[in-house]
């Protein structure tokens, strides 16, 4: 069985989607993948509810209750190892990993970005896509690398800036195309795989 951990931290609107497809398309019928578990670093996160009343296996490991990173890192990893993932996906996790972290799932580790990488990496891509008068924004699916959102791309999805545009706004049309991203580009890594 192909084993998909996502780490999630609020709402999990891209980790539902990623589920649906799977039960919709009939991931484990097709490619022997399943959502194996959903792992969130805060307890009151929306999505870990809605796994939890799915019947889906989920923890929580809060980052607060760690003195640093690595610390922090390698707890979720003796969360994630016992599964055997073969996928690890970020969905709305927000936390930056380490090093470690991410070489000890090279390869195997997707995270989801609400930009057309490689513009605007890390946080407020929507204010600062509109305030650079760009004439469209989107979102990227990439391979997780030490340096934040740089990794390899494997998918993007374009949506257009319209006049008088506020942040979320283009945040709510750009989720959308998230939605349909990220499980596409999932589909398309487990029928490679």
């Amino acid at each position: 069985m192909k084993n998909i951990v996502i780490l999630i931290s609020g709402g999990g609107s891209n980790m539902r989607a990623l589920v649906e497809a799977a039960q919709r398309e009939g991931w484990d019928k097709r490619w022997g993948a399943r959502v194996s578990a959903v792992i969130s670093n805060r307890a009151d996160s929306a999505g870990l509810a809605w796994a939890q009343a799915r019947g889906l296996t989920t923890a929580v490991l809060s980052h607060r209750d760690f003195a640093s990173r690595e610390a922090f890192d390698e707890a979720l990893a003796a969360l994630i190892d016992p599964h055997q993932p073969t996928l690890v996906l970020l969905a709305g996790f927000m936390r930056i990993l380490t090093p470690g972290f991410v070489a000890r799932y090279a390869g195997r580790l997707v995270n989801i970005h609400p930009s057309l990488l490689p513009a605007f990496t890390g946080l407020d891509t929507h204010r600062r896509a509109i305030e650079a008068g760009c004439a469209v924004a989107g979102a990227t699916v990439h391979q997780v690398t030490a340096e934040l959102d740089h990794g390899h791309i494997l998918g993007q999805a374009v949506v257009p800036i319209l006049p008088g545009d506020t942040p979320d706004a283009l945040a709510a049309r750009v989720l959308s195309q998230e939605h349909r991203l990220y499980p596409s580009v999932v589909a398309r890594w487990l029928a490679g795989a």
